[in-house]
């Protein structure tokens, strides 16, 4: 039954917000549409490729188009100048490769005698590691085979091999003509095939665009016309840029790795440059594999290790360029992909249809996540898939307390505080998790051993942030002594110098916690803090708190519910010392009305709904909010006084 409590206060959080997590459940139902849809695509890939390739062609041509009609060009020639420009860029693209690897097949032969020489140094400098000797004699075995064979084939070409291997017996059944013409034609022509039908489709969607949209919309969106047109803008902006602006990366990126591999004396450097960019559209893996070929062949080509160090610098070198300058200067905005879902979507969609799937994965997958952004019964994509935090911070820090995570908890607590003040970080974050707390406690779902971790978690996340309490003490000291104004809510707070405050926890654990809490701000400020539990409330314990030096004493009570515990605590405290300053604090979750407890009701001195102005009131004086409020009324009144002398009496009514 513990577990069972564990695993229910666990997805507790959830049940907090603004109902938006229902959206994102992945149901039964769900699953099973996504496996169906999956075995769709596998089984149809031949339709669905094309149809991929044409719709991010259109994507990435789309702006072309656009410049081109605000130029005044027809909507027509401007369709066919853009595909046209793409498709002559493919073409040369890859009849550039083709030549380049066409020569470099021809060269294959004159690097092998490098290779083997250099993989037999190595197995000497190592002659104590049996696989560096294993390595080394099977690639002599296969560079004596192969010259061999090359030998003989120049003396006697007709000449039978000296080695007799097993003869293999194949049956071949007649085929006719027609059948044999097809099965060596069929496979020339299929890419052919593929690039015509994607090229009509991609004008046909251009010259259809605006028709298509409105389709679509009718289709699916005609009930939610803002939803869907924002997602439409969305998708189409995320994936356009995305694929113009690293086209753009990988292009500066190939320039200089084809520079330098030609400087550097390597063969063929324009064909690894285009490589090179075009393997940059695989996320993470592309730029390993266009770095590996060079590599292999500086080996090949040079008795040394000197220009393999030079590649691999290069290669290095513009990769850290490029990923540190050029992309975030590129890019003004991510693709909104975490970097796990790139992998896992690179895995995906290549098992799903191979090299193009990879190549096409990020764009896809950007699709989803828009997908899942716009569409509430998708919104497990974009909870999965998208760089977007799931959690609130205080959602975040209640479920590491709830595990017992101080050191987790600590780590985002220094990374809020880089930019914010502890008395933001425990306003914002900090009690709006011990309420998450205190309400799965209310409703049961807690038990005593939990309530126990959770809180004693919370006390350790407080003693690990005493550096930070401590620090930001002697920065507001210094600035008080050179009269430099702090910014943000801790500038607000009166000093705390000669003032002496008792937090006390209200009813439970948590509410200790929250005590320590905002003891600590209070400690920041300068005051004197002293600190006890709720059980010091009660009996003999109440009757032993020091109060003559108390100027204030602030008791912290998290659940709303707790006006009568807060009325005989301010007696009690009253009882023991009439001239203390009595404060309840009663927190609530970022977005909810504050509670509706007013001081008059409970007879207490204030009554404060967050962090600073529980400090605030307990570091201003009595005397002085009395002066304030006599001075507010006073000018009132004088305001009244000079308006009846300016606005002339009303008359009589009859």
């Amino acid at each position: 039954m513990a577990g069972i409590g564990a695993t229910e206060a666990q997805t507790a959080p959830l049940s907090h917000g603004d109902g938006s997590a229902s959206s994102s459940t992945l149901s039964a139902r769900t699953i099973v549409t996504l496996i169906g849809v999956a075995i769709i695509l596998y089984v149809g890939q031949e339709v669905f490729v094309p149809l991929a390739l044409a719709l991010l062609l259109t994507f990435t041509l789309a702006p072309i188009v656009s410049f081109l009609r605000k130029r005044h060009v027809p909507k027509l020639a401007a369709v066919l100048t853009a595909v046209a420009s793409a498709f002559l860029v493919i073409a040369a693209f890859g009849f550039v490769i083709a030549s380049q690897v066409a020569t470099l097949a021809d060269n294959i032969p004159t690097y092998q005698r490098n290779i083997v020489e250099k993989v037999h140094a190595l197995s000497q400098a190592g002659s104590g590691n049996g696989v560096l000797e294993h390595v080394s004699k099977i690639v002599e075995r296969i560079g004596t085979e192969m010259q061999d064979s090359a030998e003989e084939s120049q003396t006697n070409p007709t000449a039978p091999s000296s080695r007799r291997d097993p003869m293999p017996v194949e049956i071949v059944t007649r085929s006719n003509p027609v059948q044999t013409l097809g099965n060596f034609i069929i496979p020339l022509i299929s890419p052919f095939a593929t690039a015509g039908l994607v090229s009509v489709l991609v004008i046909f969607m251009l010259l259809e665009r605006e028709e298509l949209r409105d389709r679509f919309i009718r289709l699916v969106g005609l009930g939610d016309l803002h939803r869907t047109t924002a997602a439409l803008q969305d998708a189409g902006k995320r994936v356009g840029k995305y694929l113009l602006m690293q086209l753009v990366v990988n292009a500066l990126y190939a320039l200089p790795i084809s520079i330098g591999l030609w400087l550097l004396g390597i063969p063929n450097a324009i064909l690894w440059g285009l490589l090179t960019l075009v393997l940059r559209f695989v996320p993470y893996i592309g730029p390993v594999i266009g770095m590996i070929l060079p590599l292999f062949l500086a080996l090949a080509i040079a008795p040394g290790w000197s220009l393999v160090a030079w590649v691999a610098s290069l290669f290095i070198v513009t990769e850290l360029i490029s990923n540190n300058v050029v992309e975030p200067w590129l890019y003004g905005s991510h693709t909104g992909l975490s970097p796990l879902a790139i992998i896992v979507s690179a895995i995906f969609w290549s098992w799903l249809w191979g090299p193009v799937g990879l190549m096409l994965s990020t764009p896809l997958t950007v699709c989803l996540v828009v997908l899942g952004r716009y569409v509430p019964q998708f919104g497990f994509l974009d909870v999965l898939l998208g760089n977007e935090p799931v959690l609130q911070p205080h959602e975040k820090l209640y479920q590491r307390l709830l595990a017992g995570d101080p050191n987790e908890a600590t780590d985002n607590a220094d990374e809020f505080l880089e930019n914010d003040y502890l008395l933001d970080y425990y306003q914002k974050v900090g009690l709006p998790a011990l309420l998450l707390g205190e309400l799965d406690r209310q409703r049961g779902v807690m038990t005593e051993s939990q309530i126990a971790l959770f809180a004693s978690t919370a006390n350790e996340l407080v003693e690990n942030l005493a550096d930070t309490a401590l620090e930001e003490e002697e920065e507001d000291d210094d600035s008080f002594e050179s009269d430099v104004e702090m910014p943000g809510q801790a500038a607000d707070l009166p000093n705390g110098d000669g003032k002496s405050v008792l937090c006390i926890g209200g009813r439970g654990l948590i509410d200790d916690a929250a005590a320590s809490m905002i003891a600590q701000v209070l400690a920041v400020q300068g005051t004197t803090v002293s600190q006890v539990g709720h059980k010091d409330l009660s009996g003999k314990a109440l009757s032993a708190l020091a109060l003559a030096d108390i100027d204030t004493a602030l008791v912290i009570l998290l659940n709303r519910g707790s006006k009568p515990h807060a009325r005989q605590a301010i007696r009690r405290l009253k009882r023991m010392r009439p001239s203390v300053r009595v404060g309840i604090v009663m927190p609530s979750l970022p977005g909810e009305q504050p509670p509706s407890l007013l001081a008059e009701d409970i007879s207490a001195d204030f009554v404060a709904s967050d962090v600073s102005d529980a400090v605030r009131h307990a570091l201003t004086d009595a005397q002085a909010v009395r002066i304030k409020a006599s001075a507010r009324r006073g000018i009132n009144s004088r305001t009244g006084q000079q308006a009846a002398k300016i606005l002339p009496a009303r008359p009589t009514p009859a």
